[in-house]
């Protein structure tokens, strides 16, 4: 990769002629020192967006300069900076999608899936007057060089006056091409900075390749219908409580500050643990919103949910107040991870995760109930400030706090898929 065609991702004003490659060498040079390797890991997504990698790069006459780069699984979206003959032109929205969940909808109906597929796009700005009506289809088309699907939709498809673009740009350009212009985004492209938040979803297109006869019942992607959890009905299990977003969506916001205790938690009764289980209560309905003396209820609270991006679903803080149990489960293509910051209890883990586990700690008698598997041996663990319970694909776990304690045991947790 030639460093004079790196540009800088980075949000600041920079002049013209500092986003070329007078700023890039200097970043290149600094990563390979020992004290920087750790940057080609964590700022991984900064090493690979530069200019060869986007569309109108196969000519040398355009430039990028990236903005923003978000992600949400399979799906990335880039603000940037478009620049022609070393000159500004205009923003830009590329969107990239690997598709992998979309993959499995269509084989599941006997399809394999095509080169191309539609996204369906919401923007939202900071100005609200922009908001209204910002949302469409786009095609977006399989890209080998990122191996991915993928779509951009500049401000404007016009060259300025007395410059034309390169024909080797050209055919690249126009309605259902991989460089499109969508006159309803129009505006709030030309103020890409303030473009806050990108929602998409994800389906077949409508014709079926190379046959072209129309596809039937398409397969979706929308995050497999992804919802989050707020806490709408203060009473255990309320469905009101779950909220069904049913698409991918990425903030734009670099940071938040949130307070745990501010956050009401949304409460469940015998969760994850099938009616079979001896934890199990069959009493009636508790006292809405009252979780001290209700028999086996927790309560999360949901601090950060569809803000995370990459495969990261949530992070959240448990209580299980005296008595409760939140019941032993399984995590298949998934992984989660406790810490545990107050109080103290008993956690769970499947016989045979843990070798060192299993060589200190006693087996439970008699053998639980495991959501969904029915009997499965588990080890014991007594658990307090500070224990991290790590549990990858395939491992079992789950958390008491017994009935004698005088007070709530409480974790932070976050999950995440693994595959």
């Amino acid at each position: 990769m030639d460093p004079r065609l790196n540009l800088i991702a980075d949000d600041a004003v920079i002049p013209a002629a500092v986003r070329t490659a007078d700023a890039a060498p200097a970043f290149n040079a600094n990563v390979p020192a020992p004290w920087n390797e750790v940057f080609k890991i964590v700022f991984y997504p900064d090493r690979i967006y530069h200019a060869q990698y986007l569309n109108a790069t196969r000519s040398p006459r355009y430039r990028y300069n990236v903005l923003e780069v978000r992600g949400r699984a399979d799906f990335i979206a880039l603000k940037c900076e478009v620049y022609l003959d070393g000159k500004f032109l205009c923003n830009a929205l590329r969107l990239e999608y690997r598709g992998g969940r979309l993959a499995e909808q269509t084989r599941e109906r006997g399809r394999l899936l095509g080169d191309e597929v539609l996204a369906w796009v919401e923007i939202n700005h900071a100005d609200a007057r922009f908001n209204k009506g910002i949302r469409r289809y786009v095609k977006m088309f399989f890209d080998r060089y990122v191996d991915a699907y993928q779509v951009e939709i500049w401000e404007t498809l016009e060259p300025p006056q007395t410059v034309s673009h390169s024909f080797k740009v050209l055919d690249q350009m126009g309605l259902h091409k991989p460089i499109t212009a969508i006159p309803s985004f129009k505006a709030v492209l030309r103020d890409i900075r303030s473009v806050n938040r990108v929602q998409v979803s994800f389906r077949e297109a409508d014709l079926d390749r190379p046959f072209n006869y129309r596809t039937g019942n398409p397969g979706w992607d929308n995050d497999f219908a992804q919802s989050h959890q707020e806490p709408n009905k203060p009473a255990p299990n309320s469905g009101e409580n779950t909220v069904e977003d049913r698409n991918y969506a990425i903030s734009f916001q670099r940071g938040w500050i949130k307070d745990a205790k501010a956050v009401t938690p949304v409460l469940y009764q015998n969760a994850m643990m099938e009616p079979s289980s001896a934890d199990y209560f069959r009493g009636d309905a508790p006292t809405p919103g009252i979780m001290d003396g209700i028999k086996n209820v927790m309560g999360m609270r949901w601090i950060i949910q569809r803000e995370l991006g990459g495969t990261i679903v949530y992070f959240h803080e448990v209580e299980l107040p005296p008595g409760a149990v939140e019941g032993t489960h399984q995590h298949v293509g998934s992984e989660e991870l406790y810490y545990f910051i107050e109080g103290e209890g008993i956690a769970y883990l499947g016989d045979g995760d843990d070798p060192s586990v299993d060589a200190t700690f006693p087996l439970v008698d008699p053998t639980p109930d495991i959501y969904g598997l029915g009997l499965k041996p588990c080890r014991e663990i007594p658990v307090r400030p500070g224990i991290t319970l790590f549990t990858k694909s395939g491992g079992i776990h789950g958390v008491r706090n017994p009935k004698g304690n005088a007070r709530s045991l409480k974790f932070v947790a976050f999950g995440y898929h693994s595959s």
